[in-house]
């Protein structure tokens, strides 16, 4: 059976995750079902990586996210699961740079993020950790973070009208009109 990734305007996107108290077989199963939506997704969207998703983009209000070990790999669909991941520091240099959303269809962003992050999380085994990041990595984890909070990435940027893209037929990305796309999109605002 097929995982289904939620996707804007679901309220379920908005709401702030519980946390993990305990690893259970439910907990794990969770896990093992976003990582294999992940993977499906991808299958279906040729020019994208699924870089990570959070439990909260397939309906699950828990403080999970699954994140891809080998970025710049496609082939490698091998994930960690970060449970309860709590960010203790961003710092850096705030960079803008391109952001997609398996639960934002079709949009993409120029998303100002910090250039690196620390965090601590639980792994699935129930070791502490504790990790740096930096880059497309410190991106990805201060984005999934965010899911679990309620927060997607066009929050940060629906005012500024050159900061939304769409793909084109070719994995290109092309400025979207603010006015016809973005600005009174009840299904990516739908609380405007």
């Amino acid at each position: 059976m097929k995982s289904k990734i939620i996707v804007t305007p679901d309220p379920r996107l908005r709401q702030k995750s519980a946390k993990v108290q305990e690893i259970t077989p439910e907990i794990q199963e969770i896990i093992a079902k976003m990582i294999r939506a992940s993977v499906e997704w991808e299958k279906e969207h040729e020019f994208e990586l699924s870089a990570a998703l959070a439990a909260p983009q397939m309906g699950f209000s828990k403080r999970i996210i699954v994140v891809r070990e080998d970025m710049g790999n496609k082939a490698n669909a091998s994930f960690i699961a970060l449970i309860n991941p709590e960010i203790i520091k961003n710092e850096g240099k705030v960079v803008k740079d391109y952001e997609g959303c398996l639960s934002v269809p079709k949009v993409y962003g120029l998303v100002p993020r910090y250039g690196k992050t620390r965090l601590k999380a639980m792994l699935e085994d129930g070791t502490e950790v504790r990790l740096k990041a930096t880059d497309f990595l410190a991106r990805t984890l201060q984005h999934e973070i965010d899911h679990l909070d309620g927060v997607l990435f066009i929050d940060h940027i629906k005012d500024e009208k050159n900061a939304f893209f769409e793909l084109d037929g070719k994995g290109d990305l092309r400025p979207l009109d603010y006015d016809k796309h973005i600005k009174n999109n009840k299904t990516l605002f739908p609380d405007e």
